[in-house]
């Protein structure tokens, strides 16, 4: 199993696959867990970054075949750039958006589930830095900075932190 999947399904393991969101309700204990499962990927995935550089990161099977495809729809991203978060969640950014996470519907568990993306990759996770998006959005921003070497800092910070142990 690789990360990804490992964060995917967490200590209390995957949602079942019969969970249906429309009569879940909006009960605070799983407003909490759900919380708690965003925190650990957000978590794990920072702890992954500080041990493995992202350029020789892969976080799913399909890095390759989502990178192409991200650049493919949106050939004006810029995975150096601050993401514009009100741009991504206008209407025309989730119409743009909406076909390419459904691509993964099938081959990516949890494509949906939400998660938090950096809005820039020089920039840790915090309050002001943090976008709440899909899954899929969250591969497909992270998968192109990972190619282009662009968290690698993260490795090389960490890296200077247990060299000053």
């Amino acid at each position: 199993m690789d990360p990804m999947e490992q964060m995917a399904n967490g200590p209390s393991g995957p949602l079942p696959k019969d969970f249906n969101p429309e009569e879940a309700g909006n009960s605070e204990d799983m407003e909490k867990q759900f919380a708690v499962k965003v925190v650990q990927h957000m978590s794990t995935y920072w702890s992954i970054l500080e041990r493995v550089r992202g350029s020789s990161l892969r976080l799913t099977k399909l890095d390759d075949e989502i990178y192409t495809h991200l650049m493919l729809t949106f050939p004006d991203f810029d995975p150096a750039a601050t993401i514009n978060e009100d741009e991504m969640k206008s209407k025309a950014g989730k119409e743009k958006w909406r076909p390419f996470m459904m691509a993964y519907e099938k081959r990516v568990d949890d494509y949906n589930f939400g998660t938090m993306v950096r809005n820039h990759p020089g920039k840790e996770y915090d309050q002001d830095t943090t976008i709440f998006v899909p899954r899929m959005q969250f591969y497909a921003i992270e998968i192109a900075r990972n190619k282009k070497g662009l968290n690698d800092w993260i490795f090389e910070k960490a890296e200077k932190e247990r060299q000053a142990k």
